[in-house]
């Protein structure tokens, strides 16, 4: 066996699982970019994965496997990103165990993320809300379901990771009302419960039972939703809202969204973005400074705050004619 597969299987036991305790999330992502890789290797020099070399895997071939991904995958920027900063890990943890490829592992880690754009994030209005809600049909087991699940999001922005991992155990509906998780990062919290979402989900426990380690959003077999499947649900659901409320026809919606409506919503009810931070489970409130430029509340407020500005009204004119000829470019 050559040297990359004891050394993969090793970064994943010792490295991710052993000693980062990495999250189930993160070992899956890992995993589909190496699987992803291998298989590109292969193909490009013909040899079997576990015959490859470390060497095989130069900063050459990484670079064609990123662009591989962009243009014959279609992943955006951001998915190419993840996949680098997997790669970067497993070959920081190679630099420390395989020194004699010192200069290769260098080249590889020297290979810098691609610039991104960022998006102003979208979220849903009361009335987009409500639709969508609207649109689960009660009148049957997944529609209740449905129902619970997308209201629970919509007041709490919980990760669509801590939905799919919800148990019944895991909502407590006495005094003091609240949905436990343990989130990105393994940070573990509390976030409180409306009284109208308390009511949805008192509701559909009676439904399904009080068995505390079930699944709180159970497929139809009884185990736990995949991501996908929630997406799935929320985009049939999506569609069928689309049909009453039109601003929703022109609008990405994922259960992302709906993180973003809860954080925006309390936003607007005039929360400081540290209690926003928390609420969301974010590592640093930088990341809850998108909500800020997101929201034109917050923005107009600031110009109506603002002096009115004494310029004149007039096209600047050029005083020369090699400056006349620069402004006409």
């Amino acid at each position: 066996m050559a040297a990359l597969a004891p050394a993969l299987q090793a970064y994943f036991t010792e490295r991710l699982i052993n000693q980062r305790a990495a999250s189930p999330n993160t070992i899956a992502a890992y995993r589909t970019t190496f699987r992803l890789l291998l298989a590109f290797t292969a193909q490009r020099t013909g040899t079997a994965p576990s015959n490859l070399d470390i060497n095989a895997l130069d900063a050459t071939l990484i670079s064609a496997f990123l662009d591989h991904l962009e243009r014959a995958r279609g992943n955006s920027p951001a998915t190419r990103n993840n996949r680098l900063a997997a790669i970067h890990s497993l070959f920081s943890y190679l630099a420390r165990h395989h020194p004699e490829h010192a200069g290769s592992i260098q080249r590889v880690l020297a290979i810098p993320p691609k610039r991104t754009e960022r998006h102003i994030l979208t979220y849903l209005t009361d009335q987009e809300a409500d639709a969508l809600l609207a649109a689960c049909d009660q009148r049957t087991w997944t529609g209740r379901r449905d129902h619970a699940m997308l209201a629970l999001t919509l007041q709490t922005g919980l990760r669509i990771s801590e939905v799919a991992g919800l148990t019944r155990g895991d909502v407590t509906l006495a005094v003091g009302a609240h949905v436990h998780t343990i989130g990105k990062g393994r940070k573990e919290r509390r976030t409180p419960l409306i009284p109208t979402t308390k009511a949805v989900l008192k509701a559909w426990l009676t439904e399904v039972g009080g068995d505390p380690g079930a699944p709180l959003f159970p497929s139809t077999t009884g185990k736990h939703l995949s991501r996908d499947a929630i997406e799935r649900r929320l985009a049939r659901h999506l569609a069928a809202a689309r049909r009453n409320c039109s601003s929703l026809q022109v609008k990405p919606v994922t259960m992302h969204t709906l993180r973003h409506t809860a954080a925006m919503r309390l936003l607007h009810a005039g929360n400081d973005i540290t209690v926003i931070a928390l609420w969301l489970g974010h590592e640093q409130v930088s990341t809850t400074t998108i909500y800020l430029h997101a929201d034109m509340t917050h923005k107009r407020q600031a110009i109506d705050r603002a002096a009115p500005l004494t310029a004149k009204t007039g096209r600047y004119q050029p005083p020369d004619a090699l400056l006349a000829f620069l402004e006409n470019l």
